[in-house]
């Protein structure tokens, strides 16, 4: 298994995040949050398979995803920690905590992405194949501020292009990542959804303004059948990029757990 790049925020002797960014992503996207609203955790972000500076070398999975969370835990972590995961990043953390519920002791769900409609990932899976990089900067800035990155500041879409954006073989730029990691992890959404065991704290959070939502109502209604009380559920208004839209709120819901 690969060692997944790593950045680290916040002091060696604080209580324990392992921050998880959504598909495409990189985890340095957590920087932000750490030192502006969380200054007292200690926040592991890695750089998922596929993205960012961590290899991208297959098996392209969930369980490889855990494998490479598993290991890194081992040597970062002495005791159980605070996962957030945001996206698809929410997708592995559940698939983290279902099968090594010893690593993890609570959840923060932020607009998790799972069990989709594998008709509409299979459009986005060509979509990123048809279009996998831009003509420059302001092109790939366009997408964002008229995408889901609609209610970012600027400043936080200018740092995403500056540490994600780079030159492509054939002269234009694109965003740091294995394209073949990312089509098949496109596909691992299709796949249903795991829970965690029955009494893990667990928040989730909703992104009200995407539509269709990510957060489907069939895995709402799971996690409050199974988790019951041990479930906060939190409808916020915005779009995906929950923790760069509304970072205090999503700080204030971590620390619930922290």
């Amino acid at each position: 298994m690969p060692d997944l790049h790593l950045h680290r925020f916040g002091p060696a002797d604080g209580p324990t995040i392992l921050a998880l960014h959504g598909l495409t992503g990189h985890g340095r996207r957590w920087e932000s949050l750490a030192v502006e609203q969380l200054p007292e955790a200690r926040i592991l972000a890695p750089d998922l398979r596929g993205h960012g500076r961590s290899p991208s070398a297959p098996p392209w999975s969930f369980e490889a995803h855990v494998a490479d969370l598993r290991a890194l835990l081992a040597t970062e972590s002495a005791a159980p920690a605070l996962v957030v995961g945001h996206s698809f990043g929410g997708a592995v953390a559940l698939h983290l905590a279902h099968h090594h519920p010893d690593l993890v002791r609570g959840l923060v769900l932020l607009d998790p992405a799972i069990a989709l409609d594998p008709f509409d990932l299979l459009d986005v899976a060509y979509a990123t194949l048809d279009s996998p990089d831009y003509t420059d900067a302001e092109e790939a800035k366009a997408e964002k501020v008229h995408g889901a990155w609609a209610d970012v500041p600027e400043s936080m879409i200018d740092a995403e292009l500056a540490e994600h954006l780079v030159p492509t073989s054939n002269g234009r730029v694109g965003w740091r990542m294995s394209l073949p990691a990312i089509t098949a992890f496109w596909g691992e959404l299709a796949r249903d959804f795991v829970l965690p065991p029955a009494a893990m704290r667990t928040v989730l959070v909703q992104a009200m303004r995407v539509q269709p939502p990510y957060v489907t109502a069939k895995l709402r209604s799971a996690l409050q059948s199974h988790l019951g009380a041990a479930l906060e559920v939190h409808e916020l208004d915005c779009n995906h990029m929950v923790s760069q839209a509304q970072p205090a709120e999503v700080a204030r819901l971590i620390r619930r757990l922290l």
